[in-house]
């Protein structure tokens, strides 16, 4: 307890010695906008997996607390957090939960920019547990769907993921350390890396076409990648808030805890708010 206490009067009296002009409070907008097909990011919306008839929820959000800024940097502290829901289409406009992830955590960004360039680094630290939901229950038979019974499953980690950004193409890599995981069988580190490209020339300055891409290294007993492509049309300024209309294709092992250890692969039609 008195080491917290004495860090939190480190960082009260370092942000007392920076010039108050610098220092901006529960800002709006964020430091550094969300990476478009690294699925861990926070979004407000739906995808419909099409050739799985299931639908998957994201509801999330994530917010700069405190945003410090110099002549050619920014630096920030947020926080992040959001639900995934995979959900299963029936007759009816009937969508049983089937599972859900929480994500919760802490991010610092800091960004250099000059003439049209920007590069920087965002780094998490989080939580993710996940869980089976009533959806996946047969209430008739009263066994879990497909023979998958709940289990304990959560990851805490931290994030570091370099970028480089110019004229609205955006490259980054970077690396995951899982310093907790259950199950245990779980590879310590992901590697990626991927790309964002806005077209930013065209004719419209409020709908912007874009591509984009993300690939994950992990392990699992062996190495295995994970690969999202996405491709569609954001409507608003394009490294501000908007809605996206987009197509995704998805292969690997699946996003959702509870799926861990299945191997998926499907396209995607989604629609998302962006922070």
């Amino acid at each position: 307890m008195r080491k917290h206490f004495t860090l939190l009067i480190i960082i009260f009296i370092s942000l007392q010695i920076i010039p108050q002009s610098k220092i901006e409070w529960f800002p709006s907008g964020l430091n550094i906008q969300p990476f478009t097909a690294n699925f861990l990011e926070p979004k407000t919306g739906f995808s419909y997996l099409i050739s799985e008839s299931n639908l998957r929820l994201d509801i999330g959000t994530s917010a700069d607390v405190l945003k410090i800024k110099d002549e050619d940097k920014i630096s920030s502290l947020g926080v992040d957090l959001f639900t995934y829901t995979r959900l299963r289409s029936e007759s009816n406009f009937k969508f049983p939960v089937e599972t859900t992830d929480f994500y919760f955590g802490l991010n610092y960004a800091q960004k250099y920019f000059n003439d049209a360039n920007e590069y920087g680094f965002r780094f998490r630290f989080a939580h993710i547990s996940t869980h089976l939901v009533d959806g996946s229950y047969d209430i008739q038979s009263k066994i879990w769907r497909n023979g998958r019974l709940p289990f304990v499953y959560s990851r805490d980690f931290f994030e570091l993921l370099p970028f480089y950004k110019k004229n609205g193409f955006r490259v980054y890599a970077g690396i995951t350390y899982l310093f907790h995981t259950v199950p245990t069988n779980i590879g310590k580190g992901i590697y990626q890396f991927g790309f964002d490209k806005y077209f930013t020339n065209f004719p419209s300055s409020i709908i912007t076409p874009f591509v984009a891409y993300d690939f994950k290294l992990s392990k699992l007993d062996k190495y295995i990648g994970n690969n999202i492509v996405s491709a569609g049309i954001k409507f608003g300024k394009y490294d501000k808030k908007g809605f996206r209309i987009e197509l995704n294709y998805y292969s690997g092992k699946s996003v959702h805890g509870q799926l861990f250890d299945i191997n998926e692969n499907y396209f995607a039609l989604g629609f998302n708010m962006d922070l």
